[in-house]
């Protein structure tokens, strides 16, 4: 597990009017950490991101990075997968990398990350990386394959062991995420097991015109 501490917090009249509550203790949804000894800050959000306030996320993002001294930007996403369309996924989901500079990408092929050749990528992460090229800063984004509408913990897992090459200096424990991959797999393939095909014949003599 990653030791941590709370540092700031970001809030806006455009956010949903939610309260988390741990131990007692309420929190903003959006919330950054410090890893102790790491140099590294998290951002974590635990709500839906209104679509209005992608752009100005990012930037407050990049100049609190920029503040503090912050190397980079690291920003973890999914891409659905296509890989359904021919049937379940198997093996690992694939991970692929982009980089807002040539040191970013360069990064990112130091550490065997697959380059992502063309894609469309929209949201905070998408203006992470403009912004970052804009900028010359470093802004990565690390996109793990995932099944379109399903929570994804096998993916997570592979885009976490991704995240802890490109950055040694941070020990993730996986043995939870990976636990509730397991389980998650085990849920989805009970559901399979059950589902029926559904076949509707048509009643002889039945017309359409």
């Amino acid at each position: 597990m990653l030791d941590s501490d709370q540092v700031c917090a970001l809030e806006s009249e455009d956010f949903p009017p939610i309260s988390m509550v741990y131990a007692q203790k309420p929190k903003f949804p959006a919330r950054v950490y410090e890893i102790r000894g790491a140099r590294v800050a998290v951002f974590v959000c635990e709500m839906p991101v209104p679509k209005g306030t992608h752009r100005a996320i990012a930037k407050c993002l990049i100049q609190w990075a920029r503040a503090h001294d912050c190397a980079r930007i690291v920003s973890l996403e999914g891409l659905p997968s296509k890989r359904e369309e021919e049937g379940p996924l198997e093996g690992d989901p694939r991970v692929w990398g982009v980089g807002s500079t040539d040191r970013a990408r360069g990064e990112l092929a130091k550490h065997g990350v697959e380059p992502l050749q063309t894609a469309v990528i929209s949201g905070v992460t998408g203006v992470l990386l403009n912004e970052g090229r804009w900028l010359n800063y470093d802004a990565t984004a690390l996109l793990a394959e995932v099944r379109p509408n399903l929570p994804d913990a096998h993916a997570a897992v592979v885009l976490t062991k991704s995240l802890s090459r490109l950055m040694p200096e941070l020990r993730v424990g996986l043995e939870p995420l990976q636990e509730t991959s397991r389980r998650l797999e085990e849920y989805l393939n009970r559901l399979k097991g059950q589902a029926k095909p559904v076949v509707t014949e048509t009643p002889p003599g039945t017309m359409y015109g």
